[in-house]
Formats: C-alpha cells, sequence, structure tokens
C-alpha cells in the first residue's frame, strides 16, 4: 500500500477486520517510514455485473443505492430506523443475485421492495405503489388501501405458514 501521507510503499497491517456482512475487509495499517496510521478497504471487484432492464427497454448498472432512496423516500418521517431500511435493501439485492445473472426487469425489483414494505410500514407501502404504479387519481391509491386493508396478517417475525 502507498502511503496517503509521505508516499513510502512500505507499512504493516496493524488490524483487520469484516465489515458490510463480511463482503469487505477493513485494513487498519501503519507507515513503517513516517509512522502515521490510515485504513484501507478491500471489496471483491464484481466482474459480470448485472444489469437492470428499465420500462422504457434500456439497460443501466444494478445499483443499490436506487432502492435505498426510493425506500427512504417511501419511509419519509415514518419510524423506521436506518437499520431496517438498509436490511431490506440488502434482502433485495441478495434474492436478485440468487434468481438473476445478467438481467433483472426493474418490474421485479419494485415487486419485491413492494412486498417487503407492505409487512414492514403500510404509510411507506402506500407512498411507494403509489409513485411505483403512477397512480393519477385517488380512486386507484383508495382501491389499494381497500385491498390492503382486506389482507391477512401475518404475525411479526414468524415465518409464513403457505
Amino acid at each position: 500500500m502507498i502511503c496517503p501521507y509521505c508516499g513510502h510503499n512500505d507499512d504493516k497491517v496493524i488490524d483487520s477486520r469484516a465489515s458490510e456482512a463480511g463482503r469487505v475487509v477493513r485494513r487498519r495499517r501503519q507507515c513503517l517510514e513516517c509512522e502515521k496510521r490510515f485504513t484501507t478497504y478491500e471489496r471483491v471487484e464484481e466482474s459480470a455485473r448485472l444489469m437492470v432492464v428499465k420500462r422504457d427497454g434500456t439497460h443501466v448498472p444494478f445499483n443499490r443505492e436506487n432502492i435505498l432512496r426510493g425506500i427512504t423516500a417511501a419511509c419519509g418521517k415514518r419510524p423506521v430506523a436506518e437499520e431496517v431500511k438498509t436490511r431490506v435493501v440488502d434482502e433485495v439485492e441478495e434474492e436478485i443475485h440468487r434468481e438473476y445473472d445478467r438481467e433483472v426487469p426493474s418490474r421485479e425489483i419494485g415487486e419485491k421492495v413492494m412486498r417487503r414494505l407492505k409487512d414492514l410500514d403500510e404509510v411507506a407501502y402506500i407512498r411507494f405503489v403509489s409513485e411505483y404504479h403512477k397512480f393519477n387519481s385517488a380512486e386507484q391509491i383508495l382501491q389499494e388501501l381497500k385491498a390492503l386493508d382486506g389482507r391477512v396478517r401475518d404475525v411479526k417475525d414468524q415465518q409464513r405458514l403457505f
């Protein structure tokens, strides 16, 4: 590693830890020349990027930040912790990578997010659905609310029976 302070190319690793669910290795290093400490992060480079096929047919690289931005907007001023939002993004990303190799329709990503938001926070779900399906009338929102109200709710933190 090249020292960011003096440019010397000799250091020793003081501490190594896994972070971001084991996907990143955080290393604390000390330069042997100037003895200053710095941190490096090692990530596995994704060579075969997953592409998202949007509604208009365009292809864009998968970006988990887009999912987080949508969830954050839907959960605005709702009592949903940041860790929970990040966990939802992690779950959706993991499921997508498990099911798709090269391309994933944006519709699939939206459906997976909606499914999780429905159980997480009903107001956030309605906000997300209304934006995702581009509702343009109160009647459409009312229909979604009726469907939401009529569903059988699962007990929190219990596996689904069916």
